[in-house]
């Protein structure tokens, strides 16, 4: 597999040299902006296969940036990790609002962020073998992996790559119920303790609120009280996987 190629966008020179010189010594491709602008510029004439985003930037902000990227049908697929300062409740909900993957506050340990930019990537970048079937189907819920469509009666709606990562999991398992650790360990890739717990809840309120027909009371996606969440088949309804030749 190729060297993974990093976007960083931050306009403290201080905190990129840092996060750079960490990064390149892991082996990745790191290039750096110093507002979103550049950002976009950069993202636009290659792909990175992970952005960095402050939010607070001259010229365009870390959540302008986001959105033009999840506009992009290039760039759509890219995961984004904002990091900035903006710790508060409602800055990091508008950070994943606008399309982001993930969110780490400074000021962050070096250690943390090796292991989301590693997790992250191994996301962006599956194994050949990673995906066996093609398409999922739940009732009037369809879900390709080739193409990374996903349909409600024919209606096709568009989710973030965590989105669609967490619903293809949770279809991929029919029935079972995840904590919301175990959907940071295997949807996220994150080892125990190394994100928030709420990155889930707000995931799956994202999702509910584009694939349920009625958010407030979810047919597909169920909360198990004190055990997590399952995909839950409706009555009447079934489960299906077609095979990419099927």
């Amino acid at each position: 597999m190729t060297v993974a190629y990093i976007l960083l966008a931050d306009d403290e020179p201080d905190l990129v040299w840092a996060v750079r010189h960490r990064l390149s010594g892991e082996g990745y491709e790191v290039a750096t902006a110093g507002n979103g602008a550049e950002a976009l510029a950069l993202a636009r004439r290659r792909r990175p296969d992970l952005v960095i985003l402050d939010i607070v930037m001259p010229r365009l902000d870390g959540l302008q940036v986001c959105q033009e990227l999840r506009s992009d049908p290039s760039l759509a697929a890219v995961p984004i990790l904002f990091l900035s300062a903006k710790s508060a409740l409602e800055d990091r909900l508008k950070g994943l609002d606008s399309g982001g993957d993930d969110y780490l506050p400074k000021p962050f340990d070096g250690r943390e962020l090796q292991s989301r930019v590693r997790a992250l990537l191994r996301r962006s970048r599956p194994s050949p073998d990673e995906v066996h079937y093609q398409t999922l189907v739940t009732g009037s819920l369809t879900l390709d992996a080739n193409t990374h469509q996903v349909r409600v009666k024919k209606k096709t709606v568009l989710l973030t790559p965590t989105q669609f990562r967490l619903l293809y999991h949770l279809m991929s398992h029919a029935g079972k119920v995840f904590s919301e650790r175990e959907l940071l360990q295997q949807v996220w890739g994150y080892p125990l303790g190394a994100a928030d717990l709420g990155l889930v809840r707000w995931h799956i309120k994202k999702l509910r609120e584009r694939i349920e027909p009625d958010p407030a009371r979810p047919i597909y996606i169920r909360t198990m009280p004190r055990h997590g969440y399952a995909l839950v088949v409706p009555p009447g309804e079934s489960q299906e996987e077609i095979p990419p030749d099927g």
